[in-house]
């Protein structure tokens, strides 16, 4: 599985693609608006950085406005995704984008159906909410078994399901489980994967049974 790391912070994306956690970005108006600074300049940095797909959100609600700007968008970088909406609008826009071979990100799903519509408008990546569907008490893992049993139908649905909206640590082992073929997770979470406390027991043990030895390497 794939990790996309859910930030627009320069620093966070450095550090994370430096241990090789970061196969790809994604960003929204929300993640920009924290940094205080241009959305242009900060696609720009993210995609120095990295070599996988980021994914930028439009901002039109309507078919050509989303267009106009999705094709702007791609010209950062050959790594843009164009991020859209999942509304009749931004399925318009996807087709449009994607025959132009621009990738979409078809972005705010919260259904299987919708998931099979964004798959037959050729979306790159479809992006079901979890974590927004587990605040209404229904369990967002649900939708991703059922777009995951979905797709395996049909050879002509190349969609790549991308987990947004992750919680937690179990969000990121189910959809892996299920074989969902991406997670966008935020840097916090992403850090909690790589922690365990019987590691950090372990470790402190090795260290005190080595300083025994008084022995040093090198």
């Amino acid at each position: 599985m794939k990790f996309f790391v859910d930030t627009a912070d320069i620093d966070e994306i450095k550090e994370l693609a430096e241990a090789g956690l970061v196969d790809g970005v994604t960003t929204n108006p929300s993640l920009v608006a924290k940094t205080g600074r241009k959305f242009g300049d900060i696609l720009k940095d993210i995609c120095d950085i990295v070599d996988g797909p980021v994914s930028a959100e439009v901002t039109a609600l309507d078919a050509p406005g989303m267009i106009a700007q999705g094709e702007k968008l791609a010209k950062t970088a050959d790594n843009i995704a164009v991020k859209v909406p999942l509304t009749i609008e931004g399925l318009k826009a996807c087709r449009h984008l994607t025959d132009k071979g621009i990738m979409v990100n078809v972005t705010l799903c919260f259904s299987a159906v919708q998931a099979l519509m964004a798959g037959k408008a050729g979306a790159t990546f479809i992006s079901p909410f979890v974590g927004r569907l587990d605040d209404l008490a229904i369990d967002g893992m649900d939708l991703i078994a059922e777009i995951r049993a979905i797709y395996d139908n049909y050879d002509s649905i190349t969609t790549e399901i991308l987990v947004a909206s992750v919680r937690s640590p179990n969000h990121v082992a189910q959809a892996a489980i299920m074989g969902a073929d991406v997670c966008t997770i935020p840097p916090s979470t992403l850090r909690q994967l790589i922690k365990h406390p019987l590691t950090d027991i372990g470790l402190a043990a090795f260290l005190a049974d080595w300083e025994k030895t008084g022995q040093e390497i090198g």
